[in-house]
């Protein structure tokens, strides 16, 4: 295990050198991660987040999107096993932050709201002062959650389709009938427990997410071949039709840009304030 890290760590630690080197107008002083950084665990927030926002906006773009125009059909039921459908983005969500539950790493995930369609989803108490400050400002909020002894960041969950606004107007258990494209829908929420994390805990994290992510895409994958008229699934998108990307083609589209966002993440980490506990 450790072998793998200092490997990881390494191959994390050339990029970023090469990265620099290639694209830094002017000589960089001290810009180096070294093994044994400590670093606010707001960046490892920041990371996943970042890895998150990719991953549901390729899912929810290229995937539900995409393959609705093109006869694929998502469900809130997606696991009855006589409806040929899958997830819709909340749902793949939250099989990633199940999935995240059972892996080692001390990460929770969840997506809440003030209107959820789901009562379990409805902030309360300090989260709901802290989604408020968060759609006031529209910039993440971190804090300490006495109560659950955690710290937790959340990120705002914009209406980025037209595909979400309806889903939630049209819901017979929506709270909120008038969504419109852009609003404040609710906040990606992460739980961790340490104030300091090391460049080992944001690897774990990351690989924690995106061996998540991985499953739930598979899983979704494993649902299409039960259809009366699956999709092929191949090195191919639903844009170039009845198709869905298998697993290695999801994930390489997914990897290539939340690698670079987390690289640079990883460079200037943003000094956030987590407030008092």
């Amino acid at each position: 295990m450790k072998n793998k890290f200092f490997i990881i760590s390494a191959l994390i630690i050339i990029t970023l050198s090469i990265y620099l080197f290639r694209t830094a107008p002017e000589p960089l002083v001290d810009k180096s991660i070294k093994v044994g950084t400590q670093f606010p665990v707001s960046v490892l927030f920041k990371v996943v987040a970042a890895e998150n926002a990719i991953a549901r906006a390729l899912y929810t773009s290229e995937i539900v999107g995409k393959g609705k125009k093109v006869g694929l059909e998502f469900s809130e039921q997606w696991k009855n096993k006589i409806i040929d459908a899958g997830p819709l983005p909340a749902l793949f969500l939250r099989e990633v932050s199940k999935n995240i539950e059972k892996s080692p790493v001390p990460l929770g995930l969840f997506l809440g709201s003030d209107f959820p369609i789901a009562s379990t989803n409805k902030f309360s108490g300090q989260q709901i002062e802290e989604f408020n400050r968060l759609k006031a400002q529209l910039s993440p909020s971190f804090f300490y959650s006495a109560d659950i002894n955690r710290y937790v960041a959340m990120f705002p969950d914009y209406a980025v389709a037209e595909g979400c606004v309806s889903c939630h107007n049209e819901h017979s258990d929506s709270q909120k009938k008038d969504w419109k494209l852009d609003d404040v829908m609710g906040a990606t929420t992460w739980l961790y427990p340490d104030k300091t994390v090391s460049l080992e805990d944001i690897v774990n994290a990351v690989s924690a997410f995106r061996t998540a992510t991985l499953i739930a895409y598979n899983k979704y994958l494993d649902k299409c071949r039960s259809f009366k008229n699956p999709p092929e699934i191949a090195d191919k998108w639903p844009e170039q039709g009845y198709f869905i990307p298998d697993s290695k083609t999801f994930f390489a589209a997914y990897a290539k840009e939340a690698s670079l966002q987390t690289m640079n993440i990883l460079l200037a980490p943003a000094d956030f304030e987590i407030r008092p506990e």
